[in-house]
């Protein structure tokens, strides 16, 4: 174990915590599946077969990831962006249309189908971190610093939202902590939000699925379905906490897996809690607390404003979706799309998630690399007489 790990560089603790969260990922979309087996007339373990796949593809993403230098993503992120905007604006227009939104597109060859927000995500942080970086000189001028940055976030929020409301603004939340942490004023960052309220009202009242939000708002508000079946997941979510009681059912005992829509992605913490417990749920909340200490810990120790904006965001992003999953399952928010990071059965969101935790365990090696040279040069001055030696 000590060998295989000598071979991960960064922080030990987050590669700990990201493997539990793999392996237990393997044995909740294995339990949750059944339902889908049966549909498509396929067994069980094929889906377990490709989510294994997965995992280890991006495993192998989030290894090299972590082995590049966090620095070259400075440059990385504008080749991102200029990939991302057409991308999310093909989707909009020409994407596959599931569950009534336009956020997929199929990639061909393979057939694979692919969320070209997870894309966005780690464009616009990636890029916002390289342009606070760049900016600090001039955070305050208006025209050199705010309305470059103002524009990446509100045009990215804007070719989102339409098909993915829930994942534009968990991704605007993340830009205003980025912001916060890089300086900018709060009259610019009010602009910002500002701007951001008037393309949501937008999107909401005139969107092509201004029906689909207005009903899960009103149904979260009043806690009664606005016409049948709209509360019908979030439901059977409730059922599946309350039946799970404090240890659970056991692995492989759900019940409600066989009638919630989408118990392995989007409800699949509902399912952990019914066949683990009470108990189970809390050690997973933990697993992700812990998660963002570690983030938070890379960004204090970062010497550089581009490693430790880098790192804020993608750990921020990554956090703020694991709690908006697990609370749309436990009824704190209106049901939304957004799977459990690293958990969830996915396609190309596994592979993406690994990346974003790639780049930070990329920011971690550095600052062990660093801590590594200083310690060197410090036995050197030892050696050659130039400070004391302790002891």
């Amino acid at each position: 174990m000590e060998k295989a790990f000598s071979k991960l560089k960064g922080d030990r603790w987050l590669w700990i915590i990201i493997i539990i969260l793999s392996v237990w990922s393997l044995l909740a979309v294995y339990s949750s599946v059944g339902t889908l087996a049966y549909k498509e007339g396929k067994g069980t373990e094929v889906y377990l077969i490709k989510h294994t796949l997965l995992i280890f593809g991006g495993f192998a993403l989030m290894y090299f990831s972590h082995l590049l230098d966090y620095r070259w993503y400075a440059g990385i992120s504008k080749i991102l962006m200029a990939v991302t905007i057409p991308l999310l604006l093909y989707t909009l227009i020409f994407g596959d249309t599931i569950n009534d939104a336009n956020r997929w597109v199929t990639i061909p060859v393979i057939n694979q189908t692919f969320q070209t927000s997870d894309l966005a995500k780690l464009a616009l942080i990636t890029f916002l971190a390289r342009t606070l970086t760049r900016k600090q000189e001039n955070i305050k001028d208006v025209k050199k610093a705010f309305l470059p940055i103002m524009g990446s976030v509100c045009l990215i929020f804007a070719l989102i939202a339409p098909a993915n409301l829930s994942t534009a603004l968990m991704l605007f939340g993340v830009s205003v902590l980025l912001l916060i942490i890089g300086r900018i004023s709060i009259k610019q960052i009010a602009y910002v939000c500002l701007g951001v309220f008037v393309l949501l009202v937008l999107v909401v009242s005139l969107g092509p699925r201004k029906q689909t939000y207005m009903s899960r708002v009103q149904t979260y508000m009043s806690g009664e379905a606005a016409d049948d079946d709209k509360s019908f997941q979030s439901d059977h979510a409730k059922i599946a906490i309350a039946t799970g009681g404090l240890f659970g059912k056991g692995p492989g005992n759900s019940s409600q897996r066989n009638v919630l829509p989408h118990p392995y992605s989007d409800f699949i913490f509902a399912i952990i809690v019914e066949e683990y417990g009470a108990i189970g749920g809390f050690v997973l909340v933990c697993l992700y607390v812990a998660l963002m200490f570690r983030c938070i810990r890379i960004v204090t120790l970062s010497p550089k404003a581009f490693g430790a904006l880098l790192a804020a965001g993608l750990g921020f992003s990554l956090t703020l979706q694991a709690l908006g999953n697990m609370a749309v399952a436990v009824g704190l928010g209106p049901v939304t799309g957004i799977p459990l990071p690293l958990v969830s059965m996915g396609g190309t969101s596994i592979l993406f998630t690994s990346v974003a935790f790639g780049i930070i365990l990329s920011v971690s090696r550095n600052i062990d690399e660093l801590k590594e040279k200083g310690t060197e040069r410090t036995a050197r001055k030892v050696v050659i007489g130039e400070i004391p030696a302790m002891g």
